[in-house]
Parts: structure tokens; C-alpha cells; sequence
């Protein structure tokens, strides 16, 4: 479905999340969608149910047809034109609701001199949510199974989210996002069946001084017999399933999420950085494993992107079940 608006060496980890037969099959009659926005404009995407989780992003041109009314031949006749937005992923992922102006928000220019748009591509996945003002508690349940930490931001993405009695300089900032707010909520909660979260500063780095913040987490509630291992850069893992079930991928993500993993005998410099994630993570583990019984999570050398950043030792992170 396609929407038109007018209007030295870090760490990576690879994480790839393989959930039950019953959300397999909830995200599998859950139809793409594609969001498409001429540069300038504002971008809006939404879930019905669930939360998003956005596929891919770009900024550029690949259609001399798309965003051209009232512009140049040539400002639309370079189809070769696209970069990826990681700042959309960021934006959006975990959120029930997205919406942000497209202005300047591109990496940098692909194409000078043409005219670009940005397309995106998310799902909706069955995901719960918590939201807790600053100073507040929050409390993560799972009915059945155990907490999975899907996303977690310290900040402010909206207007109105814990807005009420608050003056409006404090609401203003809706590009907030803590740098870390996803190792600790995820060391809290993860493979628990419920768990307490606080919203403070001494929790979470303050992103943004003079805005009154709030912590945002998406999870999933995962059944039991979700299997797990970490590998690190220049190693392989094997994902296994029983007779009778084949793997099927839930999500991936390259990259580094906290400073502990994959960490043995690595200077502080290469840890550092807790917000790492790769774009194509996803794309590259579900060719190599979907639909089989047992696979070789691919081995990721840090040049096999050149969206992620090339100083950086990586890791692997897997969680898994089996689908029939």
C-alpha cells in the first residue's frame, strides 16, 4: 500500500529475534506499508495495532514521476538518486504513532540540484507499550511468557505526551532521544515476567536540559523455549530448530546496545557507543536463515555496510523459536 503526503573502532552487535508460530503468523498477515514525502514536507506513519518498525528509509529520487508537479525537468530527471535516513528508525521504531518534518533530515544531499522525496517502508508488530512521565514508575507484565525489550527512549517525540501542566517551552524539543535508554531498561526487564522501571535522570543521560522528558519503551511478551547467544565480530553462531519447524525472523539489528557485551579485552573507546544499529541488518539474516531448520547466522565484517560506522567491533546477539 502506497500514501502520498504533499504536505580506531567502535562495537556492533547483531541481534536477530525469532518469536512463536502465533506472532510469526499475526506478522506475516500484517501488510507493509509505504509512506512516500515530498522533501520539505511532513511525514506521518501509523499502526493501527501494534507498534512500528520501520524496514527501510530513503531520501533521494528513483521515479522522474513522483513529487515533480511544478518542478523542472531537471530537477526530476535523475533517477539514480538515494541515501538511507537512519534518523527515521530512530524517530519512529517502537512508536504507535510518527510524525516529523522531512526537512534536512537526510544524512546529507544525495543529488544536488534534484528534487528529492523520502520513501519508507514499515510494519505494524505486536508489541506492548509503557510510557512514564519523568520521575514516574513504570511496570512491564507479561500474562505469558517473558519480557523482550523491543525499543526505549528517554525524551520527547511529541507534543502532547506527558504534556498536562506543563509550560510550553518544556514541550517544544520533540527531537529528544537519551543516548542509552535502551542497556538499562533492557538489564531491568529482559526474560522477566514483569519489572519496575523508573523515568529520572539517574537512570538515563538527559538528552535535552529544559525539556520535561518521559521514558517510552516498546516489548514483547516472548513464550518460553526462546533460545539465545551472543557472538561476537569475526565469529559465527547456528540457529537450530526442531523436526518438523523452520526458522523464521522476527528482527536484526548489527550494531552495539550496551557497553558489556562482546567486551573482553576491548578498550573503553570501542564500547562506548550504545546506539549502534546497522539498516540492513534484517535483510541480510532472514536471506540467510528464513524458511530453514537449522542455518549459520552470516559472519558480518564492519565494511559489508557503509551505513554503519567502520570503526567498530562487532558482536552478535540471536534469540530464537521454531514455526512449523
Amino acid at each position: 500500500m502506497y500514501t502520498f503526503d504533499s504536505d580506531s573502532r567502535s562495537m556492533f552487535s547483531l541481534r536477530v529475534l525469532l518469536l512463536t508460530l502465533v506472532l510469526l503468523n499475526f506478522r506475516l498477515l500484517t501488510s507493509a506499508e509505504t509512506v512516500v514525502t515530498c522533501d520539505g514536507f511532513v511525514q506521518h506513519l501509523s499502526c493501527d495495532t501494534g507498534v512500528i518498525s520501520v524496514q527501510s528509509a530513503t531520501c533521494g529520487r528513483t521515479s522522474s514521476q513522483i513529487c515533480s508537479v511544478g518542478r523542472p525537468p531537471s530537477e526530476t530527471s535523475n533517477t539514480q538518486c538515494s541515501i538511507d535516513v537512519p534518523a527515521i528508525f530512530k524517530r519512529c521504531n517502537g512508536l504507535r504513532e510518527c510524525e516529523f518534518n522531512t526537512q534536512g533530515l537526510a544524512p546529507k544531499d544525495p543529488c544536488f540540484g534534484t528534487y528529492k522525496y523520502y520513501t519508507t517502508n514499515y510494519i505494524c508488530i505486536p508489541a506492548e507499550t509503557s510510557v512514564t512521565c519523568h520521575g514516574g514508575y513504570g511496570y512491564l507484565k507479561c500474562e505469558n511468557g517473558r519480557i523482550q525489550i523491543n525499543t526505549a527512549n528517554y525524551g520527547r517525540t511529541d507534543k502532547t505526551t506527558c504534556s498536562e501542566g506543563r509550560p510550553s517551552e518544556q514541550l517544544q524539543n520533540t527531537n529528544c532521544y537519551s543516548p542509552n535508554a535502551l542497556a538499562p531498561v533492557s538489564k531491568s526487564c529482559n526474560g522477566l515476567e514483569s519489572c519496575e522501571v523508573c523515568a529520572t535522570h539517574t537512570v538515563f543521560t538527559d538528552p535535552c536540559f529544559g525539556t520535561y522528558k518521559y521514558l517510552a519503551i516498546s516489548y514483547f511478551c516472548l513464550p518460553s523455549g526462546v533460545c539465545s547467544s551472543i557472538v561476537c565480530e569475526h565469529e559465527s553462531t547456528a540457529l537450530n530448530c526442531d523436526d518438523g519447524t523452520v526458522i523464521s525472523i522476527h528482527s536484526a539489528n548489527y550494531g552495539r546496545t550496551d557497553s558489556t557485551t562482546c567486551s573482553t579485552g576491548r578498550p573503553a573507546s570501542q564500547l562506548a557507543k550504545t546506539d549502534c544499529y546497522a539498516l540492513n541488518s534484517q535483510t541480510v539474516v532472514t536471506s540467510g536463515c528464513e524458511g530453514k531448520k537449522k542455518t549459520t547466522a552470516p559472519y558480518w565484517p564492519p565494511t559489508v555496510s557503509s551505513r554503519i560506522h567502520v570503526s567498530a567491533h562487532s558482536s552478535i546477539f540471536t534469540s530464537h523459536t521454531s514455526a512449523c
